[in-house]
């Protein structure tokens, strides 16, 4: 009885302790997102989002690095998610389960846990010297690329793993190929999870600063990207060059892109639980 006493004792410390800790947590978040609100609110209007970067605080906006953060987050998403897919279904679907594949998988989710500034050095060297991209959109994209890719072949393989087995048995009774079961069965019961890990992996992918930094992302550009070669800046790069700034104007500034970058996160994770909610609903 002593031992089950103490049992449940230490159960119940590890359950308040849980809570204070997670109370902590929810606690300074709020004074973090409060104190920007306070600092940033009244700065965002329309021109603020219009206008290109300047030395006056009250002059300055972030459409260059607004558009750049557009223009990286699309080509990233083009260059990931085919690439990132198909893998997820080879992987799963197709390769013979051997050694091979087991470190091949192995490797794949420690990638994921992989500093994102290495991915910075990866990129510089690669696409910005070696393929002579220059520190251009291009160059990040295919940098943010290599980021959420581990994070996407992960959560398609997870979602994949999640649809019945049943599933692919009534597919092959119906004489379905292994090609016409995933396209026509799995990818549309999965569509959810797949879906979920791509925004969250996108999510990531728009508030990184560090890889952007190393392969030459500049913090101040005059000029919006036209082409997929041009020079570019970011919402995170503009926002920390802001903060290092002593003017208490650039300071607002810099918390008014915070409060945007967290809406286009907060979006985005919206859009991603929506339509894995109604994924499951469809399925059930």
């Amino acid at each position: 009885m002593n031992n089950i006493r103490k049992n449940r004792l230490k159960d119940q410390l590890f359950k308040y302790w849980g809570i204070a800790c997670t109370l902590l947590g929810l606690v300074l978040l709020a004074i973090f997102i409060g104190n920007i609100l306070v600092d940033g609110i009244m700065r965002i209007d329309w021109e603020f989002i219009t206008n290109l970067p300047s030395r006056k605080a009250e002059k300055s906006g972030i459409y260059t690095a607004l558009m750049g953060s557009i223009w990286v987050l699309v080509l990233t998403t083009l260059i990931a998610l085919p690439v990132g897919i198909a893998a997820a279904i080879y992987l799963e679907e197709y390769s013979k389960k051997n050694k091979f594949s087991t470190i091949l998988e192995v490797n794949i989710s420690n990638l994921a846990g992989v500093p994102s500034v290495i991915y910075g050095l990866l990129g510089l060297e690669v696409f910005v010297r070696i393929m002579e991209m220059g520190a251009s959109v291009l160059a990040g994209s295919f940098t943010l690329a290599l980021l959420i890719l581990p994070i996407v072949i992960v959560s398609t393989r997870e979602a994949l793993k999640a649809v019945p087995k049943s599933v692919r048995d009534a597919s092959f009774a119906m004489g379905a190929s292994k090609w016409q079961t995933v396209y026509h069965q799995l990818l549309p019961a999965s569509f959810g999870g797949i879906l979920t890990g791509i925004i969250l992996a996108l999510s990531r992918a728009v508030g990184e600063t560090a890889p952007l930094i190393v392969i030459g992302a500049l913090a101040y550009v005059p000029f919006a990207p036209s082409s997929t070669m041009d020079e570019f800046s970011v919402l995170p790069i503009q926002i920390f060059n802001w903060i290092t700034r002593p003017q208490h104007g650039f300071v607002e500034n810099a918390a008014a892109a915070i409060i945007i970058l967290l809406l286009i996160t907060f979006i985005m994770n919206g859009i991603a639980v929506y339509f894995r909610n109604r994924w499951q609903k469809k399925f059930k």
